[in-house]
């Protein structure tokens, strides 16, 4: 079954169409990380015990094909990417909910990713019916860049909200307490629930009042990915 995000006739409020789909973020210029020949994903937080699911079965049951649009932080989106994957409500409703610990009302989700990057999302915004753990872009297996082997696409939020290199999964009774970040998280201090639509950039600062910021950053990082590929294509 083939779903469609929310149908817009413009972009988001501060976003810029682009032409092709960059790796964008803190790992730039580093390789992506390594990936087994048979990842798995572990899911754990409030369950009775861990669970470890391979990658192949976690997106091999039912499977749904997602047409949504992409929208970075940054300020730029590229639109009409096609994924496939599994919904995450039912990998959500299969594995974990049986699995709660009795008695245990789940609030929000912490994603982390092979990279080191995770992001904590409020329960309800990933049971939508467009929200995938996808496998597949455009047609073909995710690559390095875009997040292998698995990936969490939600369209309603921004990109930082989509982590790629899915690895665990841990569900949560409250949102976790804020540790000390890093003087760069301070001043990228990401939403909580990062609506693409609401402009929820920022944490504490409003979206309009932080794109300048991140509009000089898209582009010199924009420029720097653009690079990459061109590397990459030379070396092919």
């Amino acid at each position: 079954m083939t779903e469609t995000a929310r149908p817009h006739a413009a972009l988001p409020p501060g976003q810029r169409g682009i032409d092709f789909f960059p790796r964008f973020g803190r790992h730039n210029g580093q390789p992506p990380p390594t990936v087994d020949d048979h990842p798995t994903v572990v899911f754990g937080g409030v369950l009775t015990a861990p669970i470890e699911i391979a990658v192949d079965e976690l997106v091999g049951a039912d499977r749904r094909d997602l047409d949504a649009d992409f929208h970075c932080v940054a300020g730029w989106s590229v639109t009409g990417l096609h994924w496939e994957g599994a919904a995450f409500a039912d990998v959500y409703r299969q594995y974990v909910a049986p699995a709660l610990v009795p008695g245990t009302i789940v609030t929000h989700v912490m994603v982390r990713g092979l990279d080191g990057e995770h992001f904590v999302a409020e329960l309800e915004d990933l049971l939508a019916d467009d929200v995938l753990l996808a496998d597949r872009l455009d047609g073909r297996p995710l690559d390095g860049d875009h997040g292998a082997p698995l990936r969490l696409v939600n369209p309603a939020q921004y990109g930082y909200a989509n982590i790629k290199h899915v690895c665990r999964i841990d569900v949560l009774a409250g949102a976790p307490p804020a540790g000390s970040p890093q003087l760069i998280d301070r001043l990228l201090q990401s939403h909580p629930r990062a609506r693409v639509w609401e402009e929820e950039r920022h944490g504490t600062l409003p979206g309009w009042l932080i794109r300048p910021f991140y509009r000089v950053i898209k582009t010199f990082m924009l420029a720097a990915a653009k690079r990459e590929q061109v590397d990459a294509g030379k070396g092919a």
